[in-house]
């Protein structure tokens, strides 16, 4: 059996649970599990975690267990939620509208309990909503909870479609952001424009780490950008590896271009220039 699983919330936060039952779980199944106040429900992700995930589960004191598998009247309920949650928007709307400040609402949560109420929002800088959130309180008798949230949580919230004509990855598979930089851009020869490889979260496109190992490890093979080099009877330097077509592109002083396939570039004199000088 399982001792530690992962989950997913219907928030989209990611949890590890302990398995004490040693309950049959399987990938996508509906679990009950405790939480900081009261039970929620969640969906199976993976049936183990990794050790630096089990360390920082056992050094934050925190381990909650799952207390069984979600029955027909659990499902029932879920149902349900979504009414609710779509009264408590309303609500939300309908009172924000007095407060001094301009909040965009993305989505509404309640807890599988009852027990709390989360709104993810998006605004500009940090907002006093302290009033805001007593007024919540007293209106729906729950915990209430504001969750300021980043361009790319709203896109997986909202969800939509890519410029590549597919759904979002943060909406569809993709549970974690990892970190996208200019460099993996320059490292797949990709425009300088950043229009072009950002998405409509309005930063870098996720996807641009799919692909970046692959990048790195057969540009081992290529020259470096600004290589010196003699091509027929010219000095010429190097300003762009393709690597998917395996092909180098020159240019000269006078902006004469060329390319050829790598395995003929590797062929070519290298011509050392000292630093104080340019190719």
């Amino acid at each position: 059996m399982h001792e530690f699983i992962e989950v997913e919330f219907r928030s989209g936060r990611l949890g590890h649970f302990q398995n004490p039952q040693n309950l049959a779980v399987n990938p996508e199944d509906l679990v009950i599990v405790d939480v900081e106040r009261g039970e929620d429900i969640a969906q199976v992700l993976h049936l183990a975690i990794s050790n630096e995930e089990l360390e920082n589960q056992f050094n934050s004191g925190k381990i909650m267990n799952i207390r069984r598998l979600a029955t027909e009247e659990d499902r029932e309920k879920m149902s349900h939620l979504a009414e609710e949650e779509a009264r408590a928007t309303k609500s939300f709307l309908e009172i924000v509208v007095k407060y001094p400040f301009q909040m965009k609402l993305i989505d509404t949560v309640y807890q599988f309990d009852g027990n709390k109420l989360t709104f993810f929002f998006v605004a500009d800088g940090r907002i006093d909503f302290r009033l805001f959130v007593r007024e919540l309180a007293t209106l729906f008798k729950t915990r209430i909870e504001l969750h300021q949230t980043t361009g790319r949580d709203e896109a997986k919230r909202l969800g939509g479609f890519g410029m590549c004509g597919n759904a979002y990855c943060c909406g569809t598979f993709l549970k974690r952001f990892n970190q996208v930089t200019i460099k993996m851009a320059k490292d797949q020869n990709l425009s300088g424009n950043l229009s072009k490889i950002s998405g409509p979260c309005g930063r870098l496109l996720c996807c641009l780490n799919f692909e970046e190992d692959f990048y790195v490890e057969q540009g081992k093979d290529y020259p470096v950008i600004g290589t010196c080099v003699s091509f027929e009877g010219q000095k010429m330097f190097v300003f762009k590896n393709d690597v998917l077509n395996k092909r180098v592109y020159l240019t000269s002083e006078d902006q004469v271009l060329a390319d050829l396939p790598l395995d003929q570039y590797n062929k070519l004199e290298v011509i050392e220039v000292p630093v104080t000088e340019e190719c």
